[in-house]
């Protein structure tokens, strides 16, 4: 048993240790004992009634661990939803800011599939009262990614008679909800839109899967839903917070700390074909723009809300961006080249440590990075 403070009275109270002596797969549950982002797992022990959140610990360190509230029925069992950001390893039950749970064993956790997206309006099969509303929705894309032009939710309402429409971003699979627009008076026929930029009341939204959803109340006050609860399909996208810089065929060459004349390699080589476009692999606004013997033509750009700075050298002209310009994730910024000391078209990728690039930070290993944002983007 650990104790609490109680700061109203000076005392303390008893709260109980939760101990996890098996997680088991619920829902999701793929071969060889692995489980789905998205799905759900069964955690055994005792003292969980106690337990207010579970903890996805991931690997070492803190950077990827995911937190999920959790409301306990039973004192030696307890389910939870599988956050889609968790990454594979062990949990621990919470019961208070410093009382929880030991790691339990590792759980292999597996990315769920993406979203299927045709970005075709199609009719809706949520629940809907009788002589309510029909209506159509579709969304852009299967990725929105932070600080870019957005993911689009477009809709279309049938029938005669205008409707009150109210349209949420939800992040599952809790379905809590982290933006809504109303429209009044929509008329049926046309199509309309909103258009969500992943953010959060102005912060970045957590990276995972989120959706969104509708409701289309007639005159009659009769009500019609896009999707039932716990559907984690229909109008579906995964939130990123950055994108690989190049869409197209290209592979690794010398990485960080390389051994250079008269100094290490100070970022990653990335290979493509000469005109490739590069893009922003963050929004944020421009810091440098020039050419340098060794570097060719670079672009600098801070990361918003990062602390990061991104380097690119190489690239085949000058930007056309200036200094001051504000770019959007996934903006093109330039084309790769072969300029400056260069040998074959490449990208030279650098980040740079806050307060940034030659201002205080540092250069580091970006490859941990650019893998992970090579594998969805």
């Amino acid at each position: 048993m650990a104790p609490s403070a109680l700061p109203t009275t000076g005392g303390v109270r008893y709260v109980p240790h939760p101990k996890i002596s098996s997680v088991r797969c619920r829902s999701g549950c793929e071969s060889h004992g692995r489980i789905l982002t998205g799905g759900s797992v069964t955690i055994k022990g005792s003292g969980l009634a106690a337990t207010k959140r579970v903890v996805f610990l991931g690997g070492s360190g803190s950077s990827d661990d995911v937190s999920v509230s959790v409301t306990p029925t039973s004192d030696s069992k307890l389910s939870v939803q599988v956050p889609y950001s968790a990454e594979s390893g062990p949990l621990t039950a919470w019961a208070s800011k410093k009382v929880h749970s030991d790691p339990s064993k590792s759980l292999t956790i597996v990315p769920a599939p993406p979203p299927p997206t045709s970005g075709r309006l199609a009719p809706v099969k949520g629940p809907a009262d009788p002589g309510a509303p029909r209506f159509e929705t579709a969304v852009s894309s299967d990725k929105a990614y932070v600080d870019s032009s957005g993911v689009k939710f477009s809709y279309r309402v049938d029938g005669g008679d205008p409707a009150s429409v109210k349209v949420s971003v939800i992040q599952l699979p809790d379905g809590g909800a982290v933006r809504t627009w109303t429209r009044n008076g929509v008329s049926p026929g046309a199509v309309h839109s909103f258009t969500w930029n992943a953010r959060d009341h102005h912060k970045p939204a957590p990276e995972g899967r989120y959706a969104f959803r509708m409701t289309a109340r007639g005159q009659t006050g009769a009500t019609a839903h896009s999707a039932a609860d716990g559907n984690q399909r229909r109008d579906a996208f995964d939130v990123h917070g950055f994108v690989f810089p190049l869409h197209a065929k290209h592979h690794y060459g010398d990485g960080f700390g390389a051994p250079r004349a008269g100094h290490r390699h100070q970022g990653q080589d990335i290979f493509a074909s000469c005109g490739t476009p590069i893009i922003a692999p963050r929004g944020g606004s421009v810091k440098a723009n020039s050419y340098q013997s060794a570097a060719g033509n670079y672009v600098v750009i801070d990361g918003a809300d990062t602390g990061y700075d991104f380097f690119f050298a190489h690239l085949r002209e000058r930007s056309p961006l200036q200094v001051g310009d504000h770019v959007l994730t996934g903006q093109r910024i330039g084309n790769v080249g072969d300029t400056g000391d260069a040998v074959g078209c490449h990208l030279h990728f650098e980040m740079w440590t806050p307060p940034g690039w030659y201002t205080g930070g540092h250069a580091f290993d970006p490859l941990p990075f650019l893998k992970a944002w090579d594998r969805y983007s």
